[in-house]
């Protein structure tokens, strides 16, 4: 699809890759405007299309004493928000079929999640809201598996679907990015790599996911220069303080000198 379809998405002819970035979960509206102004004055000024991200609940968590929300309908009108005000389009995951119409009033993009990209009822719903489905490659599967659910959006009436690769499981603890797989997903459909979940170490024993986010630059480097259409992260202005996901998302204020450097290799890799 042609990244021109996608409602407010600015400087979609830069050459540039394009931008998913955001907190893992909405945990109040003031923090999402403020980490959607900042990444929006960054990526205005390197001429990155950027999406903004935000899930309106956590529902696949390890513990059930783990945040899941402030609230579906809460988190979602915040979602919203931030799209009008910053005229940018927004991004949030679902889990339930009942969830893609009600999200996809709110928001442009509909993700969903890797633990679940097989659930057809899920994907078709989603994709027959006619928005853009980005679906996240589960970490069980191969790149050449993916084919089957961008089919399923495809088979919906529905050809705005994105791949998002966020690693395969390496042991219990441990994930791997196959960079093998980014060309063979690039066939199906424009493919993004999620630098940040990549590097979870989930299943710890505490029941609260670890992380390595000291790599999201190496991730991210050698993604830009295998080619990927789009990088995903997720940031927050203290990392320590998130509500989840925090062991691997990238400080807010480390994100402009990543996206200089993604962008110089990026203008390197179109000189070929």
């Amino acid at each position: 699809m042609e990244l021109s379809s996608v409602p407010k998405l600015k400087h979609v002819n830069s050459g540039n890759f394009f931008l998913l970035a955001g907190p893992c979960a909405i945990e109040g509206e003031e923090m999402a405007l403020r980490i959607a102004e900042k990444v929006l004055k960054i990526t205005n000024k390197l001429e990155i299309p950027y999406v903004f991200k935000g899930s309106f609940k956590k529902a696949n968590r390890s513990r059930i004493d783990s945040f899941t929300g402030i609230g579906d309908e809460k988190a979602l009108k915040i979602l919203s928000k931030v799209g009008r005000e910053f005229d940018i389009p927004v991004v949030t995951d679902i889990h339930d079929v009942i969830d893609a119409e009600r999200a996809a009033e709110y928001v442009d993009v509909l993700q969903i999640p890797a633990f679940l990209v097989r659930q057809t009822d899920l994907v078709v719903a989603a994709a027959k809201t006619d928005k853009v489905v980005n679906l996240k490659k589960g970490q069980f599967m191969s790149a050449e598996a993916m084919k089957h659910a961008v089919q399923k959006v495809k088979d919906s009436g529905n050809e705005k679907a994105w791949i998002t690769d966020r690693g395969t499981m390496f042991g219990y603890q441990d994930m791997i990015v196959d960079f093998r797989g980014i060309p063979v997903m690039q066939e199906f459909a424009p493919t993004i790599l999620d630098v940040t979940h990549s590097l979870q170490q989930p299943n710890q024993s505490s029941g609260v996911t670890g992380g390595k986010p000291e790599l999201i630059e190496t991730i991210a480097r050698a993604g830009i220069a295998v080619g990927v259409d789009g990088i995903f992260l997720e940031t927050h202005h203290d990392p320590g303080i998130a509500k989840s996901d925090g062991a691997n998302m990238l400080k807010l204020d480390y994100l402009e000198d990543l996206l200089k450097k993604l962008v110089a290799i990026k203008k390197t890799i179109n000189q070929f």
